[in-house]
């Protein structure tokens, strides 16, 4: 199934969560000087105009990104969420650098913080996806691959660098995702036990995220640490009520510097918003 496109949900509030965490993580890996090859399985755009007709239509980024964009000098204060907002000003039309009116995705959060020894690969797999991300402009050592970022994985490891990172965030409209999803991570720390994995998933009222945190517990997998972000009420009856982002073999002190910076954020977002952050398999 190739239906789902991103632009329709750009700069929603799983997006800031999402990117928010990925930003923290490279920020630690930049403290040493080591090369890392980062990995995005499901790449999208990159840079999303919220002009777009699809990203208008839904206008979910007014919920998230927007909301953020408005208290930047607030959030500012947390050492984290001053950077990353800085990051995202720096996404911003030249013409008018003031406004918010692009929210960048995966690839360009990790295109912009590419040292000389680093490498870059963005899979993606729906053909006018790809197209767009294409036409990106990123920095170097970025590779673009046409096909299945999950099998793709498998296939690139291991790197040649000493480190590895990789973001693993699919649409999930199909159920099977969460045990494949599940099973290509575990395949892949069994070819690189050292690799940081981030994955994303969906707080939805069908709970089906359970299988997937389910079928990691019984992998054997030891040090993941769980960050959900929720704006609404579980007992909804349908649709997203919140945003997961489970970090596997996470930096140290990467728990801290989030959880602090959440606690910021999450009351912006809305009254009903909060954040758990915790060792979901204890180290």
């Amino acid at each position: 199934m190739l239906s789902y496109q991103h632009a329709y949900h750009a700069g929603n509030f799983a997006d800031v969560h999402k990117h928010l965490v990925l930003y923290s993580v490279i920020d630690h890996l930049l403290r040493k000087e080591s090369s890392v090859t980062y990995i995005d399985t499901h790449a999208g755009r990159g840079r999303y105009p919220l002009d777009a007709e699809e990203t208008v239509r839904l206008g979910e980024y007014r919920d998230g990104a927007e909301k953020l964009w408005k208290e930047r000098e607030q959030l500012a204060e947390d050492p984290l969420l001053a950077d990353w907002l800085e990051g995202l000003a720096a996404a911003q039309s030249q013409q008018s650098p003031k406004a918010l009116d692009h929210y960048p995705g995966s690839p360009w959060w990790l295109a912009q913080r590419l040292r000389e020894q680093d490498a870059l690969r963005l899979f993606e797999l729906h053909p006018r996806e790809h197209e767009h991300l294409s036409r990106q402009r990123l920095a170097d050592r970025v590779r673009h691959v046409h096909g299945d970022g999950l099998s793709g994985l498998i296939d690139a490891l291991p790197v040649a660098t000493p480190r590895l990172c990789v973001l693993v965030d699919p649409s999930y409209e199909r159920k099977e995702e969460y045990g494949e999803v599940a099973a290509t991570l575990l395949e892949a720390m069994r070819k690189a036990r050292h690799g940081i994995m981030l994955v994303w998933y969906p707080l939805l009222p069908a709970e089906r995220h359970e299988a997937l945190l389910d079928a990691l517990k019984a992998g054997g997998l030891r040090k993941i640490w769980r960050s959900e972000l929720t704006v609404a009420s579980p007992q909804r009856e349908r649709g997203m009520y919140g945003s997961g982002m489970l970090v596997i073999n996470p930096p140290w002190g990467l728990d801290r510097r989030l959880e602090d910076a959440m606690a910021r954020l999450a009351p912006v977002l809305g009254d009903a918003s909060c954040h758990r952050g915790d060792w979901w398999v204890p180290e």
